[in-house]
C-alpha cells in the first residue's frame, strides 16, 4: 500500500516537473521581446499574436517556482523517513496552484472584453502584419475598412473588394476565444494536477507519520520492529 501511495506520488511530481517546461518553453517561444518574434505567415499569424499577448512573464515566474517545488521534493523522496521536505513543497505548491490560478483567471477575464481588447492590440500591428491577419481571416480593417483603414495586399486589392469582404472584428475575435479558451483551461488544469500532487504529498506524509508512531510504539516495548 504505502508503495503504490509513493509510487502515485511519484507521477504526480514527475508530471508536475513537465508542467513547469512546457510553460516555460511556452512562455518563452511567444514572448514578443524575444528576436524574430513577430508574425512569420498567414496560417500562424493570429495564434501568434494572440500568444503573445498572455502573461507570458508570470509564465515565466509560475515556471520557476514549479522547478522549485520539485527540486524540493528530492530530498523528501530519498530520505524515507524525513518529512520536513515534503511539507516544505507542500507549501510551495499552493504558491505554484495560486500563480497558476492568476494567470488562468487572467486570461479568462481577458475573453470577456475580446472585441475591444484586439482593436487595440490591432491598431499596434504594422501594416504587414495586418495584412498577414487579412489574408488570415479573408477581410480587410478590423471593424470594417475603413475603421481602420485596410491594409492593400492580395486580399484586399480595392475599396471596392474592401467593403465586400468586411472588417476582421468577428472572425478574429471568434478565433481568439477558441484559442485562448483552450490557454486558459491548460491553466486550470494545471491547478488540478498541483492539487493532486498537494493530496498526495499530504498521504506520503501521513503515511510516514504512522510508520514512524510504530516504530517508536516498538522501540517503548522493545519489539524488533515492524
Amino acid at each position: 500500500m504505502a508503495n503504490k501511495v509513493l509510487l502515485v506520488y511519484l507521477v504526480l511530481d514527475f508530471l508536475f516537473l513537465c508542467t513547469g517546461g512546457l510553460v516555460l518553453a511556452f512562455s518563452l517561444i511567444f514572448n514578443p521581446t524575444k528576436a524574430g518574434s513577430g508574425l512569420t505567415t498567414k496560417t500562424d499569424a493570429a495564434s501568434s499574436l494572440l500568444l503573445q499577448t498572455t502573461p507570458l512573464s508570470g509564465g515565466i515566474v509560475n515556471a520557476a517556482f514549479i522547478f522549485v517545488a520539485f527540486l524540493i521534493s528530492l530530498p523528501g523522496i530519498l530520505m524515507s523517513k524525513n518529512r520536513t521536505w515534503l511539507r516544505i513543497q507542500s507549501w510551495a505548491l499552493v504558491v505554484c496552484g495560486l500563480i497558476s490560478l492568476i494567470l488562468g483567471l487572467d486570461i479568462w477575464f481577458s475573453t470577456l472584453k475580446t472585441r475591444s481588447n484586439l482593436a487595440g492590440t490591432w491598431g499596434l500591428q504594422p501594416a504587414h502584419e495586418q495584412s498577414l491577419l487579412q489574408q488570415q481571416f479573408k477581410c480587410c480593417g478590423y471593424l470594417d475598412f475603413t475603421s481602420p483603414p485596410f491594409v492593400t495586399d492580395n486580399t484586399c486589392t480595392d475599396d471596392q473588394v474592401a467593403a465586400l469582404l468586411g472588417g476582421c472584428a468577428a472572425p478574429f475575435s471568434a478565433f481568439a476565444n477558441k484559442l485562448l479558451d483552450i490557454v486558459f483551461t491548460a491553466m486550470f488544469g494545471m491547478v488540478a494536477l498541483n492539487a493532486l500532487l498537494f493530496l498526495a504529498a499530504i498521504v506520503v506524509l501521513k503515511d510516514r507519520q504512522e510508520k514512524e508512531r510504530y516504530r517508536l510504539i516498538d522501540a517503548k516495548y522493545g519489539s524488533r520492529g515492524i
